[in-house]
C-alpha cells in the first residue's frame, strides 16, 4: 500500500519480544518448581509465559502445595529472573533495527512489560534507555497482562487512541492485553505456544521482517 503512514506509536513487549529474556524467565520458574517437586510441562505454559511474577507464583502455590507463601514464591523466582537477566540480556533479532527506523521516522515507542521496574531497568541499561518515550513496568498499573491496562496507560501516556497504535507482542497473554486495549498487533512468537488468530493481529516468524510499511499497514487496514 504505497503511501502507507506509519502507526501513531509502536507499543513494545519486552521479554521475548525486544529482548530473549522469555526462556530466562521460563528457566527461573522451571528451577524453583523443581524445588517444588512439580516439573514444569508445556500445560504450565500459560500460567508462566507472559506472566507477572506475582501470577506464576501463585501458580506454583496452587499445584505445588508448598508450605511456602505465595509471596515468598514470588521473592524467589523475582530473585533468580533479575540475577539470569543481569548475567544475559540479548536483543532478539532486528529488533535494535527496528527501533532505530521508527526513531528516524519520528514514530513514538513504549516499553510495555509484566515484569517488575527493576528487571525493566536492568534491561534498558543494556539496551539503551532513549528507545522510549515511556516505559511500563508490571506496578505501573492496577492490572497487568492479559488485562488491557498496560496498553491503555501506554497510549493515554502518550496522547494517543490505542486504535492508531500497533503492539508488538510475543506471547498469547500479551497479545491478549493489547488487542483488548484496541490495538492493532504484530505478534513474533518467542516459544512454540500458538497465538489464537484475531483480525487485528498479523504473525510475523521475526522482527527481521518488520518495516515501517507493514507497521502502517496494520493500523490503516486491520487483519493486512
Amino acid at each position: 500500500m504505497p503511501g502507507t503512514p506509519p502507526p501513531a506509536a509502536v507499543l513494545f513487549d519486552m521479554d521475548g519480544t525486544l529482548v530473549d529474556t522469555e526462556q530466562l524467565w521460563w528457566q527461573a520458574a522451571a528451577e524453583l518448581a523443581d524445588e517444588l517437586h512439580h516439573p514444569l510441562t508445556e500445560a504450565d505454559a500459560p500460567e508462566v509465559l507472559g506472566r507477572a511474577i506475582e501470577h506464576t507464583a501463585a501458580h506454583l502455590h496452587r499445584v505445588s502445595g508448598t508450605a511456602l507463601t505465595e509471596a515468598e514464591l514470588a521473592t524467589r523466582l523475582g530473585d533468580s529472573f533479575a540475577g539470569k537477566v543481569a548475567a544475559e540480556t540479548v536483543p532478539r533479532p532486528g529488533a535494535l533495527t527496528l527501533l532505530a527506523s521508527l526513531r528516524d521516522a519520528r514514530v513514538p515507542t513504549a516499553l510495555v512489560s509484566a515484569s517488575p521496574r527493576r528487571v525493566v531497568d536492568m534491561v534498558l541499561g543494556t539496551i539503551g534507555r532513549d528507545w522510549f518515550a515511556v516505559t511500563l513496568a508490571a506496578e505501573d498499573t492496577p492490572r497487568t497482562k492479559p488485562a488491557p491496562d498496560p496498553y491503555l496507560a501506554a497510549a493515554a501516556r502518550l496522547g494517543l487512541d490505542p486504535a492508531n497504535c500497533v503492539a508488538v507482542e510475543d506471547t498469547p497473554t500479551g497479545v491478549a492485553s493489547a488487542t483488548a486495549a484496541g490495538c492493532a498487533v504484530l505478534a513474533v512468537p518467542s516459544s512454540d505456544v500458538p497465538i489464537p488468530g484475531d483480525a487485528r493481529v498479523t504473525l510475523l516468524d521475526s522482527l527481521e521482517h518488520a518495516d515501517l510499511a507493514l507497521l502502517g499497514k496494520l493500523t490503516a487496514a486491520p487483519g493486512v
